[in-house]
């Protein structure tokens, strides 16, 4: 059976579009019912308000893309910025609210997008025309934010989820020294053995991938089931629209197939520091992806932590117990590595012919687009084994 490699969550259709509204809403911490996902807790968070922004913007290829953000609502600024990049199907301001708001809460900005064709942005659903095109939009909008005057100083992380670590270690590849770092949680960069494709089976969809490119015909397991522990959290991400949970379209599943073998076929070329969290009872992806990822990458500064009895959703569909401990190895992690200043950023930040910073303009030499705005904010409050190697 042909797997689709990114091995995320499974895929229902999507009726239409969902439209986006921005009133300006203040919601407390504890308005949020006991025990649900998004929900902040622990005493870090517990007297915190977190700023929520969405606007959209255009790429170069003329595609409307959904961007959000979660800012810390102290008057000191953000300690440090994170970039979400969301996994296969997935999308940024409902499935990774959770991540979103408990980061702001711990003082970073964090920063999300959804891929053309996923979640809120417009497109095919979940067709993957060219990878490239996704990690291009990222690599435009992410550094449009680092481009800023109140943010070139401040540290910048990457923060990929299955699919999304595959886009996170991609831009890392496109401008090795730009990235302070990444947190990869279960990344798409190996093709397990035990689910391995065989070449003649690849050759021979890959002889009909232009014919029929956007065709939903790749067998796949729906694995919510087995991808989310919590039963509550499981249905309300079943529930999520903005998912797509069909099968996957023929060209996407050849582009995540390539992808994924490029990747493992360069990770001795990855060289930023990383965090890379992965379940042990994870059976939608294998453990042993992140294994390789932590042996083969030429960092000098690398961890990872498998969390025992744990599944695929570490952030998302644990107990809220479990979520909270991954977090917190999260935000240890990232507090560490928060420390950048604007001298650690001359060599490392693109500039225009005039001497000044680079920003989003459609000629940018990082990227093309245009802003389209529909800006809106929102207030809401809200254990494993562990390797290390660092070069200090």
């Amino acid at each position: 059976m042909f797997l689709c490699p990114c091995l995320d969550l499974p895929l229902h259709s999507l009726a239409q579009e969902i439209p986006l509204e921005s009133p300006v809403v203040r919601f407390p911490h504890h308005s949020f019912p006991q025990g649900h996902a998004l929900m902040l807790a622990g005493a870090v968070a517990e007297h915190m308000e977190v700023e929520y922004r969405e606007e959209y913007i255009r790429n170069s290829r003329g595609v409307r893309l959904f961007t959000c953000r979660w800012l810390p609502t102290s008057s000191s600024s953000p300690k440090a910025l994170v970039f979400l990049c969301h996994g296969y199907g997935m999308e940024c301001s409902g499935f990774m609210k959770g991540c979103g708001t408990k980061l702001a809460a711990a003082g970073f900005g964090v920063f999300g997008l959804d891929y053309e064709g996923h979640g809120r942005s417009m497109g095919a659903r979940c067709y993957i025309k060219k990878f490239d095109n996704i990690v291009a939009d990222c690599d435009w909008f992410f550094k449009s934010v680092c481009g800023s005057s109140e943010n070139q100083d401040k540290c910048r992380f990457l923060y990929g989820e299955s699919m999304g670590g595959a886009v996170a270690l991609l831009l890392h590849r496109k401008d090795p020294t730009f990235w302070d770092g990444a947190v990869l949680l279960a990344p798409m960069c190996k093709i397990s053995e035990k689910v391995k494709p065989h070449p003649v089976v690849v050759n021979l969809l890959t002889r009909i991938e232009e014919i029929i490119p956007k065709w939903k015909i790749v067998p796949t397991k729906d694995v919510i089931d087995s991808a989310f522990k919590d039963p509550i959290k499981r249905e309300e991400i079943r529930n999520n629209k903005l998912i797509y949970q069909d099968k996957p379209r023929l060209k996407t599943a050849l582009e995540l197939l390539r992808t994924s073998m490029n990747l493992e076929s360069s990770l001795t070329m990855v060289t930023l520091p990383f965090f890379v969290l992965h379940g042990e009872a994870d059976t939608v992806t294998d453990p042993e992806v992140s294994r390789a990822l932590y042996e083969r990458a030429g960092s000098g500064d690398k961890t990872i932590k498998l969390y025992p009895g744990m599944w695929h959703g570490l952030t998302a569909g644990e107990p809220d117990d479990n979520v909270e401990a991954v977090f917190a190895d999260i935000i240890a992690w990232l507090d560490r590595r928060s420390v950048c200043g604007a001298h650690d950023r001359v060599d490392r930040w693109p500039m225009k012919a005039n001497g000044d910073a680079w920003n989003a303009s459609p000629d940018s030499p990082v990227g093309g687009g245009r802003w389209s705005r529909r800006p809106g904010r929102f207030l809401c409050g809200w254990k494993g084994r562990t390797q290390h190697h660092s070069a200090m």
